[in-house]
């Protein structure tokens, strides 16, 4: 029977994360938004509290947290700035990669650096003609002796611009489609390198969003994570453990929009009372209540079977693909609860909402989720 009591420690790690959000976070979140700064301070602040790269290993220095701990602490954070939390947390999609497949003199010499002192890495994969359609891509390499030469370009990658090193994935060639497709990890600054930071984002502006370039770069034959050919199956393994984070990331901005509402709805007076006392209001967070604790329940079970070392793969779509709908739905709400003043920069409700929007498009589609999903149900 599968209990639902949170352990001590991991009441411990919420309570941790949630004042670092109030003390650090909330304050700064709509400054950051409206300058689009990215937070390098607030991560000096969090890799010193033990709240960064969560998954690297005890062995190599790092905290060795399961999915479900860091999906617990990614909700807490996100509850202040999803943009802020972005960046706060982004290392940690660029690390699964090495965790699945890499070798142990990459897990020191990378994983290692994120424990040494504040580094940032980056898992680039998204590219201007390719994006959910992961087989489409155009980067490519070729082996020359020792070394692979990669051309071609990337785009929408967190941490793009500010990265010490990255995860990518490349082909060997664009006919072999998800089979030729390889993983390697490589330092930042080589030369064939360029990259910029992309502006004017919806949401999420604080967090760092580049666009990287490959022009003739050279890496050593060392750089392959895993075997040549199996990138596609590290990406969706990848995904498969990364996305109850995102769940999480959904549950702390839905909650906050909620915890928003009921504060306003009871100081909003409309015909002689609080617009709380109105069933219509009422019922509207009342769906928001069942949707984020629905939206738990399916993050934490993805998180659960993740740790347990089970495939999450449908399950992790279901969470995706409810909880991010459901974020969507809940802070587009707040808004509506607010009336004009959701509609303005002076309340948090309206960066809610524009926060919550990436989560139905990034790391799988609400559709793609929904394509994996059926794809399950009819299989033989």
């Amino acid at each position: 029977m599968l209990g639902f009591e949170l352990t001590d420690e991991q009441r411990e790690l919420k309570e941790l994360a949630r004042k670092f959000a109030e003390q650090e976070i909330i304050p700064r979140a709509r400054e950051y938004d409206e300058k689009e700064i990215f937070p390098r301070d607030v991560c000096e602040k969090a890799f010193a509290a033990g709240l960064m790269n969560f998954g690297v290993p005890r062995e190599i220095g790092g905290p060795g947290l399961g999915v479900l701990d860091t999906s617990l602490i990614v909700e807490e954070l996100n509850y202040g700035c999803a943009g802020i939390s972005n960046a706060v947390g982004a290392n940690d999609l660029a690390t699964l990669p090495l965790l699945i497949a890499g070798n142990d003199q990459q897990k020191k010499t990378y994983l290692g650096q994120l424990v040494e002192k504040l580094t940032f890495c980056a898992f680039a994969i998204t590219e201007p003609g390719a994006g959910s359609d992961v087989a489409a891509m155009s980067t490519t390499y070729r082996r020359e002796g020792d070394e692979f030469v990669l051309n071609g370009t990337k785009h929408f990658i967190s941490n793009g611009s500010v990265a010490d090193w990255y995860v990518t994935f490349a082909t060997s060639d664009k006919r072999l489609k998800h089979k030729g497709i390889s993983c390697f990890v490589f330092p930042a600054n080589l030369p064939g390198i360029t990259r910029r930071r992309m502006h004017g984002k919806l949401g999420q502006r604080a967090a760092d969003t580049g666009e990287i370039y490959y022009e003739d770069l050279r890496i050593p034959a060392s750089a392959l994570v895993g075997r040549e050919g199996e990138g596609f199956k590290y990406a969706m393994a990848t995904f498969d453990r990364s996305r109850p984070e995102i769940g999480a990331i959904a549950i702390g901005i839905a909650q906050r929009a909620l915890d928003e509402c009921l504060k306003y709805s009871r100081q909003r007076n409309a015909f002689g009372q609080p617009i709380a006392s109105f069933q219509a209001i009422q019922f509207m967070m009342a769906d928001m209540a069942i949707e984020i604790e629905a939206s738990r329940l399916l993050t934490y079970k993805a998180a659960w079977l993740v740790d347990r070392g089970e495939s999450p793969n449908v399950i992790s779509s279901y969470s995706k693909a409810f909880s991010a709908d459901a974020c969507m739905r809940i802070t587009t709400n707040a808004v509506q609860i607010f009336g004009g003043y959701g509609y303005m920069k002076e309340y948090p409700v309206e960066k809610l909402m524009r926060d919550a929007k990436l989560l139905q498009i990034y790391e799988g589609t609400s559709q793609i989720q929904r394509v994996v999903i059926a794809r399950n149900l009819l299989k033989d």
